[in-house]
């Protein structure tokens, strides 16, 4: 089967990480992969690109989001004709009801202080929800999965590719193509997102566990072309992926040598791994810190201690003592 006619459209955010791509596709039905943020901006960005295609928003027919973040999902009630497409661990982002808040909250505070953190910090909690407003309130119509095929898009399925976040999904064409959100970017690398669990007794996620699995699914397939949530359009997938497994593993072991030389928090981990930006990205420094310790304690190169309820100290395994 030929390659499909995929058309980009580059949305501005008001987010750090600057433009999103979202993505037109035209089958038996027209597609459009990810929305953007709900902002004024963006609304009048995305229809104006939808007119330099030929279509408006009513002619939208299904909307299938990669994951649930603000930059991507934000615009789901625009669409409110189009059938929307998202896998199920997406949903309670995008319609955010009183219980998931509550969850939400409770589960941040306590993470944020097993972390370490000084109680004045926890006001990040709350500054966590603010990119929450650039979405609508939305609940999936149909839920996608491994191996999925979507509905009026002939040659397309999917393959779940979780770690960024929760839910996260690609589109795989048969053709070599990929449409990977921010599953691989060519110009910095995705951060694994700490996210609640999906329920008050189970356990978290481990991300970056997830997200190195992703990456290495993405490598097997040896993709000719991601088409990505931010930046360039990724020809080199394989290569690129290899190489930021073996960065990942570089800086996690980085982490190890730090702990060798003092048993600490992942709140004082971080200050080490981000003198200079802590402060002002807590909670992206905070994931990727506490990905790293995730992956170390994951491959048995140190252990957590749990002080009844106070921060976690973690420890390399080598100086463990029986």
């Amino acid at each position: 089967m030929k390659d499909p006619v995929i058309h980009q459209l580059t949305i501005p955010t008001p987010f750090a990480v600057g433009d999103v791509h979202t993505y037109l596709l035209i089958g038996d039905s027209v597609t459009l992969v990810d929305t953007g943020p709900d902002t004024v901006e963006g609304k009048e960005v995305l229809t104006a690109k939808l007119k330099e295609a030929g279509f408006e928003p009513k002619d939208i027919d299904q909307v299938v989001l990669t994951h649930h973040h603000p930059d991507h999902a934000g615009l789901t009630e625009f669409f409110s004709d189009a059938r929307l497409f998202a896998h199920c661990d997406s949903e309670r982002f995008l319609t955010r009801n009183h219980s998931f808040m509550n969850l939400h909250d409770f589960f941040y505070t306590e993470f944020f202080k097993q972390a370490g953190l000084p109680e004045h910090y926890l006001i990040l909690v709350e500054k966590m929800k603010e990119p929450l407003h650039a979405m609508g309130r939305r609940p999936i119509d149909v839920y996608l999965s491994e191996n999925a095929k979507v509905p009026g898009l002939e040659g397309w399925q999917v393959m779940e590719t979780h770690g960024h976040s929760q839910g996260h999904i690609s589109l795989v064409h048969e053709g070599g193509a990929v449409i990977g959100g921010d599953l691989l970017i060519q110009h910095i690398s995705s951060n694994p997102l700490i996210e609640p669990p999906f329920g008050i007794n189970q356990p978290r996620p481990l991300p970056q566990i997830q997200y190195n699995q992703s990456l290495n699914k993405l490598a097997l397939i040896e993709p000719s072309i991601v088409y990505p949530g931010h930046g360039k359009l990724v020809y080199n997938a394989s290569s690129l992926v290899k190489d930021r497994l073996i960065k990942q593993h570089e800086r996690a072991m980085y982490v190890k040598s730090l702990l060798q030389q003092e048993e600490t928090t992942a709140f004082e981990v971080c200050k080490q791994l981000f003198p200079k930006i802590y402060k002002k990205q807590l909670g992206l420094t905070l994931s990727e810190t506490v990905g790293q310790l995730d992956y170390l304690i994951f491959n048995s190169e140190i252990s957590a201690a749990d002080m009844n309820g106070e921060a976690i100290i973690y420890q390399a395994e080598s100086e463990v003592k029986l």
